[in-house]
């Protein structure tokens, strides 16, 4: 039941008022993971950065693509948890630091052996529009024993001015979606942050609304 309307929300709301409204400068979309295990690992800067990203993918696909979403915030009443659980399909996260490493990312585990396309952002939290925030290790010790899992950088710019933190007033705007090559295995976490730091600067030399922002 939760697909079907999943598949309606994006099919008549979610779609319609992204790919309209928003004009999105989409480059190397063919990079995009059709099929799991799979991660997206993307800067965060607005709640639209989840939407945007699932808005890329086929009707077909889109119940196999899965936000990691914090718990505290998007689990925090009836309507909220209901409309995050059947309509956009989160992957509860617990951000308390009162679980452990297993409990951490046993959802994310099942649904990549599920065969599912996680959507994460390694800098944990949505900060400042347009700024990189730190990025953390968690998405390293996720894919660290995982060798079936792909993981594809992805850079986007301007979603923070039409959508900033804090706001509920949807702006529309121009606005870049840009995807990278699948990032390669490391053995240590450095490497791993020094690798996918790299490719989202990379990326962001294609952004098209650098000066506007």
């Amino acid at each position: 039941m939760s697909r079907f309307i999943k598949i309606i929300v994006f099919a008549f709301i979610i779609k319609p008022l992204v790919l309209i409204l928003l004009g999105l400068n989409i480059r190397n979309r063919h990079k995009l993971p059709l099929k799991g295990a799979a991660i997206i690992a993307a800067n965060h800067n607005s709640h639209l950065d989840t939407l945007v990203l699932m808005s890329l993918y086929p009707l077909s696909v889109i119940h196999k693509v899965r936000p990691v979403a914090a718990a505290d915030y998007f689990l925090k009443n009836r309507f909220l948890k209901w409309l995050s659980l059947n309509c956009i399909g989160i992957i509860p996260f617990n951000r308390s630091g009162h679980v452990t490493k297993e409990e951490l990312f046993a959802g994310c585990h099942q649904a990549l052996d599920n065969g599912d396309i996680l959507i994460l952002f390694p800098e944990g939290s949505r900060g400042d529009p347009e700024k990189m925030s730190k990025i953390k290790k968690g998405l390293f010790y996720l894919i660290k024993d995982r060798e079936d899992t792909q993981v594809t950088p992805v850079v986007m710019r301007g979603l923070g001015k039409a959508l900033p933190k804090g706001e509920a007033l949807f702006v529309p705007f121009n606005c870049d979606v840009i995807i990278g090559d699948e990032l390669a295995k490391t053995d240590t976490s450095k490497e791993f942050i020094g690798n996918i730091s790299a490719s989202f600067a990379k990326l962001f030399n294609y952004c098209l609304t650098r000066d506007e922002c």
